[in-house]
């Protein structure tokens, strides 16, 4: 199995909306990829500041989309690469960091 992150680093001055992105962005995405063969799931995590002890997020948000495997996601991904990669301008400034990764332990 494999995660395909697209992961959102704070910046300054970044901005970032999540209604858009959850609402918007996110079931275009997921209309235009679940329905492909090895589609497993997807999921969404959006940064937390915690005041005490003090832990600043790292990351404003995560989407990880989980494909049997690699080859499933790019025949799933790549026909919506322009529309889907077009649209982070309307939700974000921030360029996210894709990462793919195979996953060694599933429960």
């Amino acid at each position: 199995m494999f995660n395909i992150s697209s992961i959102y680093p704070k910046k300054e001055g970044y901005q970032f909306d999540f209604d858009y992105y959850l609402n918007q962005h996110m079931p275009m995405s997921i209309e235009k990829l679940s329905g492909a063969k090895g589609f497993i799931r997807v999921s969404v995590e959006r940064g937390i500041d915690i005041d005490e002890p003090k832990i600043e997020s790292t990351y404003v948000a995560m989407c990880h989309y989980y494909f049997d495997s690699l080859e499933d996601f790019m025949v799933a991904f790549m026909p919506h690469a322009e529309t889907l990669q077009g649209d982070i301008k309307n939700y974000t400034n921030i360029e996210p960091i894709i990462q793919i990764s195979e996953v060694e332990i599933r429960k």
